[in-house]
């Protein structure tokens, strides 16, 4: 059951310092959080809608997994629908139940996903859901692969484990950063929207760090890589198998 939600939230220079309003959520439903507004710093603010599912039975644990979702190009506006065409929200709006909080946010068109955002809106969930810190996960597909690159070079001792799809990266930043998270990456070898190549820099720079990395390729994939790596229930176990 998918309902409306609404989040108040200000956060200044990474501290939270707002208020919180929202109606009760229901365990093993996926809500939809119609606003939440902020501000990562004095030059950057942000206001994202997103879907919320919280696990069936959320209420019985004191902490749960986080896994973060964030979508392609073709998502992005003020549908908040659109968010459910494809990957863990998707599956969820068909009746699959997940051992974790998942988190969908949705970019705003003619945008792009802004890691400094994406952090400031996991801050407040970590503040205001049972989220277990040692399991914080995030995973996307075309420009969300690109975004969860981005978002886990910037921070990647935040989360336990990543899964881009399709996406790509600075490779040269990651060599040179304190990157930590495993990654298991998923690329189409016909994929002419994004390059095969993006995912196996990225892979290969992680690599050399000393850091698990691992790559699928399908071999007769284009751009969709992400239908048959978001229905493999192995994608979730991995992830589950990873905490800091």
């Amino acid at each position: 059951m998918l309902k409306p939600t609404r989040f108040a939230v200000l956060i200044a220079a990474f501290v939270f310092a707002g208020v919180l309003t929202l109606t009760p959520h229901s365990a093993g439903a996926q809500e939809a959080g119609q606003q939440l507004s902020a501000s990562v710093s004095v030059s950057a603010s942000f206001a994202s809608r997103y879907w919320l599912y919280l696990p069936q039975k959320y209420e019985q644990q004191e902490q749960w997994p986080l896994l973060l979702f964030l979508h392609g190009a073709g998502e992005r506006g003020d549908d908040l629908e659109k968010v459910k065409v494809h990957g863990p929200p998707k599956l969820i709006a068909a009746g699959k139940h997940f051992p974790f909080i998942v988190v969908s946010p949705q970019c705003e068109a003619d945008k792009w996903w802004e890691a400094a955002e994406l952090s400031a809106l996991l801050d407040h969930l970590e503040k205001t859901l049972k989220v277990d810190p040692r399991r914080i996960y995030v995973t996307g597909l075309s420009m969300g692969g690109f975004g969860t690159w981005s978002l886990a070079t910037r921070d990647a001792h935040r989360f336990a484990a990543i899964a881009p799809v399709c996406g790509g990266g600075n490779a040269i930043r990651v060599r040179y950063a304190p990157f930590t998270a495993p990654a298991w990456a998923f690329h189409g070898a016909k994929d002419q929207a994004v390059p095969l190549s993006e995912s196996e820099e990225m892979v290969a720079a992680i690599k050399q760090k000393g850091v698990e990395a691992k790559l699928t390729i399908y071999p007769e994939a284009g751009h969709d890589s992400w239908t048959e790596t978001y229905n493999n229930p192995q994608l979730y176990e991995w992830l589950l198998s990873h905490h800091k």
